[in-house]
């Protein structure tokens, strides 16, 4: 009784410290050039996130806490508050978790996962680097970081629950958290990989061409091919000695998995519909840039295709509570970045970094501007709103602090890419990794951090010698 008292007792002080680190915060003189909406929602925003690091309260209570001190504070309004509810990508995302139930369901995810389990089964290892292959095969027809993990999640999900590694159970550590957590890492690796990978991507590439400073799918490929395919070796490695699975070995699987699919036998009907209409949403997805097709109606339509087969019925639905939970508290997180943006905060601490290494040697200004770049992040959900609030500003620096033209484009669009782990917000796919539960929001800014740092490493000496050489 007296342990479980001063656990309470302890939570209490932590959470009172979060408070007066707000109250600290936003009382604080409001810093030349920044408005006092600004700096109170940045007030509230370092706060909820500062809350959830220290474990003072789960990220979807900070989230709901923040929304409301901010709209009762008048620091936006209920309509700027409430906006990022009517974003239709993240609904992509909270789709992505019901057809991941429609996928397990009708028993497809299991038959992908025992394939895979069949040719990489042996350890746990060798299943993340199976799926981090995956992810780089398919990305360049994937300009979306967030599609390619619904296409990933239901797949690294099913390999979790048919290796007796479950949340409900209290089993995630056994290898569906190191699964979900070197997925989630991947994904950071094939949007640097190429250029078509992500949106933001081209959209830079476009950003700096205004510049003078032109990128082609060649030049992408070439100067990202030797850091991302070093770290493809090296960050699952890295995460199994930090955050490892409990079982490593796993020398029966092969076995199991051939037994498995030869109970299964050949596809069933569920299987075939549910292959048919994922081969269709990856398909149309894959066109939607070309054609204008919104991503979210065709997650929408498959839906709807799986409920009317009855793969995925409202019973299944009323059991994804985490979905709710994670469209809310990601919507917020996202509004609340963009205001910040809006109201000026971003480009006002971008202008500030950029002027601080304006007097440096080019070297000096290209690795502050980098690094500063990756860690800007923790205050943006959102990769492409920060590539858009604060690329052009970067690059200008650096081209006025002479550094290579060519060099500097090209690995502030990388870090746009390999920072997007660094938080649980970090990064739209990200949501739906954490969503699952088989990975605390906390573990993430551990295991994330880490994952970053030696993104950036590698890319600052391996990757700038590299794009040195060939550029």
């Amino acid at each position: 009784m007296s342990s479980s008292f001063q656990g309470v007792s302890n939570l209490v002080y932590l959470r009172f410290g979060v408070i007066v680190f707000g109250l600290l915060v936003w009382f604080s003189p409001v810093p030349q050039g920044l408005s006092v909406e600004a700096w109170h929602l940045f007030a509230i925003f370092i706060t909820a996130i500062v809350a959830v690091i220290v474990n003072a309260v789960p990220i979807f209570l900070s989230a709901i806490l923040a929304l409301s001190v901010s709209i009762l504070t008048n620091t936006l309004t209920a309509k700027e508050g409430f906006s990022g509810f009517g974003e239709d990508w993240i609904f992509l995302i909270i789709i992505a978790f019901l057809i991941a139930r429609g996928v397990i369901k009708s028993g497809l995810g299991k038959r992908i996962a025992f394939l895979i389990i069949k040719r990489f089964g042996k350890t746990s290892l060798g299943l993340a680097y199976s799926v981090i292959a995956a992810d780089m095969f398919i990305a360049p027809a994937f300009p979306s970081n967030t599609a390619r993990s619904g296409v990933l999640y239901p797949i690294v999900n099913a390999l979790a629950t048919d290796s007796n590694s479950k949340v409900e159970d209290g089993t995630r550590k056994r290898i569906g958290s190191f699964l979900m957590m070197c997925s989630m890492a991947g994904l950071t690796l094939s949007s640097t990989l190429w250029l078509t990978a992500m949106a933001a991507n081209p959209a830079g590439a476009a950003i700096a061409q205004e510049f003078g400073v032109t990128i082609t799918y060649q030049t992408w490929i070439m100067a990202s091919c030797v850091p991302t395919i070093t770290l493809f070796f090296l960050i699952p490695w890295i995460i199994y000695k930090v955050y490892p699975p409990e079982i490593k070995e796993t020398p029966e699987a092969i076995e199991i998995a051939n037994t498995a699919l030869a109970k299964m036998g050949k596809l069933s009907k569920n299987e075939w519909i549910m292959s048919i209409t994922f081969i269709s949403m990856v398909a149309l997805w894959i066109m939607s840039s070309s054609f204008g097709i919104n991503k979210s109606a065709v997650a929408l339509l498959g839906l709807a295709v799986l409920m009317l087969s009855n793969i995925f019925t409202l019973e299944d639905m009323k059991n994804e509570g985490g979905a709710l939970e994670t469209l809310i508290w990601f919507a917020i997180l996202y509004t609340m970045s963009v205001y910040l943006n809006k109201f000026g905060f971003m480009g006002w601490l971008g202008g500030h970094i950029a002027y601080a290494v304006s007097d440096l040697s080019w070297l000096a200004v290209y690795v502050s501007l980098v690094l500063a770049y990756v860690f800007i992040h923790y205050f943006f959900v959102s990769q492409t709103a920060q590539m858009l609030a604060l690329y052009g500003v970067f690059l200008e620096v650096g081209l006025t602090a002479n550094v290579p033209g060519e060099l500097i484009a090209l690995m502030l669009l990388f870090a746009t890419n390999f920072n997007a782990i660094i938080t649980p917000q970090g990064s739209s796919a990200n949501v739906i990794y954490i969503g699952s539960g088989y990975i605390k929001p906390g573990e993430v800014y551990k295991i994330g951090g880490i994952v970053t740092i030696v993104n950036t490493f590698v890319f600052l000496t391996l990757g700038t010698a590299w794009m040195m050489f060939i550029l």
